[in-house]
């Protein structure tokens, strides 16, 4: 080759021509291969092009598995089996396909030359292993020591849910979930295994996403004839975004949350993003709802013939105005519901995200009711460096809600409220006179449409929860996290009564009101967890942590009256007022902060033996200066007896664990300040309004459990029974300074103790699998015993309302009975010379000359002694249908519509129930009603909830996949010997802040709705 760089004239001719020859064949050779290369490429360059995957995913039975989730390793690119098993996908033949569906393991598949590739997915034991939620990490089902329900949104009941608590109502053993009231968005009462608390909070401990929830609210209250229910604290809540609920139900659950684990806590995990290509998620709904139930009271013909049998010297024409008129129908109406949500997820390994937006519109079954809620969340999570070792999570969520609030205030006396207004209304008067105007009476007997009128009552509150989480996993094994979190609540109210409408010789007698509330709760958490196989045989799964809480709330509310309506709201121009007319007042919570170090371990040897271990040590703000720290342990062991050797293979028993536990909880649900001296300030005034007490200490529960997980048949039958010793002693409890000490009132500590046992029981069977059919049957039990004892004398509560009862309490708190009895005077008919009532008198006889009032005994207790939960879902082929009910069972209620709202003595001047319209004896018309059992009934009752059917259409179209169709009917029906509108209430009777429970008196009724849905992705 040196010889091409000889100077040319060196060389002979032939040389040359040689030369010539030789450059010519380099030049053939080198674009030769550059041909060749290029070809190559382009060859390669066509194999590397995407094609069309496609397919049929299977189980090992043959039958076909929609939703299977199907990605291109290491890319965006993905989708999901439609509903006949099939899916396709673009990917290059160098690609792998993951093929991945819960259940099953995840099957990885090279693409290569095949276009077309059908894959069987193989039951996944680890998979089935349940993972479930616990404070601050996550177990496998198989590994708890603890009493834990969990449920997946799979298990969710279906219908106009406003709030999570709703979701889970019925579902596990042990929970008590009442909605009381019918109100959209309005309160609910939730008990896990019972109340334990006097004086202190009942509820349980609701966690978001590792935030721990204040169980407040923002929403002003209202009175004075205004809507008196709080509404939920949780309704800011967006239903469809909760992936799953976790509820731990004993100490050696709840010890991790210290103080404030003693009445159970509620885990609630929303959904995240998933790796794969962009995907949104829709769900719309539209329904109707009526009114479900209402006690029975006289047409206008019955009314009459009431009258003429009962009151027959009362003149015609001063009770029958000749017209026929049911007032309860004017204030209620078929109330349309519409709910939509959209979701989009997408994301790769490093990081993943999802975007939800949920707007919901309820309107109330009466008329002028109305819930918007309008809510947008986002959450993400990224993990960085090469290693992927350090991650941040983050997540916001924004909610609105406005409500139009009507005139239900339970609170009322003898004048009532919208309710008892329309059920009394004599059915032979008009609502309206003959110029249009409204029908005006006197100030008790009210109009209930002029009273709709007259009132206009709105509310709005904003929350938004935010929260930031970096972590870093230092090795394998250990992992560090912080979250910060920041909960903001703001809440305004709005409420005029324009009384000219009501009464129109007072028009210029108009009043109005502006709340304001907000709350801001703060939380930083530091985490270390430990998870590492030591030893074949030895796993240890550990958490240590430090906790600082802050939760600050305060209000302000003015108000004025002598308004004249000019067509304005009264409440845009408060300041035009008498100054002599208008009130302002306010409020600042004290200090509220809590401090925390925990740490946990669990401990599995042989995958047979478990062990965990719990502390925390709680330092709060509330109590006194001598007893601020506190210290909550918990011990928990597990035998997994189907791992020993004498259960492995057995045909009948599967799986077989034995768990028994015990830890201290503590209740901190009082008010912030407690055990401090505080002050009220007033109209140029300073008040004490509580003394201190250093030696404030901890209300603190201690609970055995003790109970078996089991699955016979290849886990056809899977259930557990579990058995519950709770102890509830330093009862906190608000009372006033005994004399010769300065008025006033001063919290302490109380003897004595709250016991709740009971046991739960969860069966849950497959009737029969074929390739077309599938049905399942899921029932739940629960007995619970409430008892109190050494209490030093008893405490009352429970406010009875209404005509006559003015100041009557019907519960007690008393030693050798449970929490909230009823104290009432035993009824023992109508007398036959009188027509009046007879009561037991303390020589045991009857009598009408017996003063109820001065002859109360303990005739029952509010508290339900069996709660029972039933579901069943049955499917074939595309079509499924699922049924779920609950019910309460061993309690009475009083229902006070009937003793002071519906009675005889309301002749001749206003309507009465069916049920007393009795010719067997006469009632006199001046019998007055008393707290009596004559009005306490039996609570029992099974409801049936909501039944669903859906029609999974799957794909339609290259647009629309898994695209599915719905029908619920909720609280279609429910079986009850009770009388009034709905046995599943609880009207707030409370007095001094002591609780009350099973109080019916003239509730927002409940309603029936009947929805249709449809949901699909894109």
């Amino acid at each position: 080759m040196g010889n091409l760089f000889l100077p040319f004239y060196h060389l002979h001719d032939d040389t040359r021509e040689s030369l010539q020859s030789e450059k010519k064949q380099r030049r053939t050779a080198t674009w030769s291969l550059l041909i060749f290369l290029l070809a190559s490429i382009s060859f390669g360059s066509v194999h590397a092009q995407d094609v069309t995957i496609s397919g049929t995913v299977t189980d090992a039975k043959g039958s076909t598995l929609p939703g299977v989730s199907v990605s291109v390793k290491g890319t965006t690119k993905g989708s999901t089996s439609d509903m006949d098993g099939k899916y396709s996908v673009s990917a290059s033949p160098a690609s792998v396909l993951v093929f991945s569906f819960i259940g099953f393991s995840t099957k990885e598949v090279t693409v290569g030359s095949e276009s077309k590739i059908d894959v069987v997915l193989t039951d996944d034991v680890k998979a089935l292993e349940e993972v479930v939620v616990i404070g601050y990490g996550t177990v496998k089902k198989k590994d708890l020591t603890g009493s834990v329900a969990s449920l997946q949104s799979k298990d969710f009941n279906k219908g106009v849910i406003t709030s999570p608590d709703q979701l889970i109502q019925g579902r596990t053993p042990g929970v008590m979930v009442i909605n009381n009231t019918g109100q959209p968005g309005g309160a609910a009462t939730v008990r896990i295994r019972g109340n334990s608390s006097i004086r202190a909070g009942n509820n349980p401990l609701f966690v978001l996403d590792g935030i721990p929830l204040s169980g407040s609210s923002a929403r002003p209250g209202g009175s004075g004839g205004f809507g008196s229910d709080g509404g939920n604290p949780l309704a800011y809540l967006n239903p469809s975004d909760i992936a799953s609920m976790d509820i731990l139900k004993d100490a050696s659950a709840t010890a991790i949350y210290g103080s404030r684990g003693a009445n159970g806590v509620v885990i609630i995990t929303t959904k995240r993003g998933a790796s794969g290509a962009p995907t949104i998620n829709f769900n719309a709904s539209a329904g109707l709802s009526t009114l479900l139930r209402r006690p029975e009271v006289l047409s206008a013909d019955e009314f009459r013939q009431a009258v003429k049998y009962y009151a027959p010297d009362a003149v015609t024409n001063s009770y029958d105005f000749g017209s026929d008129v049911n007032a309860f129908d004017e204030i209620t109406r078929v109330a349309p519901v519409q709910n939509y949500s959209v979701a989009v997820t997408g994301g790769t390994d490093a990081g993943k995200y999802r975007i939800s937006a949920g707007y919901m519109d309820q309107k109330g079954i009466i008329e002028n009711s109305q819930l918007k809620k309008y809510t947008a969340s986002i959450n993400t999570n990224y993990r960085f460096l090469e290693s992927k070792k350090l991650g941040l999570d983050f997540s916001v969520l924004f909610t609105q809600t406005d409500e139009n609030i009507v005139p239900i205030d339970v609170g009322r006396g003898a004048d009532g409220n919208l309710i008892s207004m329309a059920l009394a209304w004599n059915p032979t008067r008009p609502l309206r006179n003959t110029d249009g105007s409204f029908t005006y009476i006197n100030n008790i007997t009210g109009n209930p449409i002029a009273n709709l009128a007259a009132y206009k009552d709105r509310a709005t509150v904003n929350t938004i929860v935010a929260s930031i989480a970096p972590s870093f996993k230092i090795t394998n094994d250990l992992e560090y996290k912080f979250l910060y979190s920041v909960t903001r609540q703001m809440g305004i109210r709005k409420g005029m009564l324009i009384d000219g409408i009501v009464n129109q010789n007072t028009t210029n007698n108009g009043f109005a009101f502006v709340g304001n509330n907000q709350e801001t709760n703060q939380q930083l958490t530091n985490t270390l967890s430990y998870n590492k196989q030591i030893t074949p045989s030895l796993s240890v799964n550990a958490v240590a942590g430090y906790e600082f809480l802050t939760y600050a709330n305060g209000w302000n509310t003015v108000n004025a009256s002598g308004f004249t309506n000019v067509g304005l709201n009264f409440y845009d121009y408060l300041g035009y007022s008498i100054a002599n007319n208008r009130g302002a007042s306010s409020y600042r919570s004290p200090t509220n902060e809590l401090q925390s170090f925990f740490v946990r371990a669990g401990f599995n040897y042989l995958d047979k033996y478990l062990f965990t271990g719990t502390v925390r040590r709680d330092g709060s703000t509330k109590f006194g200066e001598n007893n601020k720290y506190a210290n909550f342990p918990a011990l928990a062991l597990a035998w997994n007896v189907s791992n020993e050797s004498f259960l492995k293979d057995n045909s009948v028993v599967n799986s077989l664990k034995a768990r028994i536990g015990w830890g201290k909880t503590g209740n901190r649900e009082f008010p912030s300040g407690a055990s401090r001296d505080r002050y009220a300030f007033g109209n140029q005034s300073v008040s004490q309004a509580n003394f201190g007490n250093p030696d404030l200490k901890w209300e603190s529960s201690e609970t055995i459990n003790a109970g078996i997980d089991f699955g016979l048949f290849q886990s056809k039958i899977i259930g557990s029974i579990d058995y519950f010793n709770k102890k509830t002693t330093d009862a906190l409890f608000e009372r006033t300074l005994a004399q010769p000490a300065p008025s006033g009132r001063v919290w302490v500590n109380l003897d004595g103790e709250v016991r709740n046992k009971g046991v739960e029981v969860a069966l849950t069977g497959t009737v029969f699998e074929t390739k077309d059919w599938t049905w399942n049957i899921s029932a739940n039990a629960t007995y619970l015993k409430n008892s109190v004892s050494g209490l030093p004398g008893f405490y009352e509560t429970a406010q009875l309302r209404g005509q006559g009862f003015s100041g009557v309490l019907g519960q007690r708190m008393v030693s050798g009975q449970p929490l909230n009895v009823w104290y009432l005077a035993k009824y023992a008919g109508l007398d036959p010379a009188t027509g009046t009532s007879m009561y037991v008198g303390a020589d045991g006889n009857a009598s009408s000359s017996v003063d109820p009032a001065q002859n109360k005994y303990y005739v029952g207790s509010p508290n339900p002694k069996y709660l029972l939960g039933f579901s069943t879902d049955v499917t074939y082929k595309k079509l499924s249908a699922v049924v779920n009910m609950n019910g309460a069972f061993g309690h009475y209620l009083f229902n006070n519509t009937f003793a002071t709202v519906l009675g005889i003595n309301n002749l001749t001047a206003r309507n009465m129930a069916k049920e007393f319209y009795n010719t067997d004896i006469k009632e006199s018309t001046s019998n007055s009603a008393a707290p009596s059992t004559r009005y306490l009934e039996k609570g029992d009752y099974m409801k049936m909830s909501n039944v669903t059917l859906s029609y999974r259409v799957g794909n339609i179209g290259k647009a629309f996949k898994n695209m599915s169709i719905s029908l619920t009917g909720q609280n279609l029906f429910v079986i009850t010997g009770y009388k009034g509108f709905d046995p599943e209430v609880n009207t707030d009777g409370s007095s001094s802040d002591i609780p009350s429970l099973g109080i019916e008196y003239v509730p927002y009724p409940s309603a029936r709705t009947v929805l249709l849905g449809v949901n699909f992705s894109l």
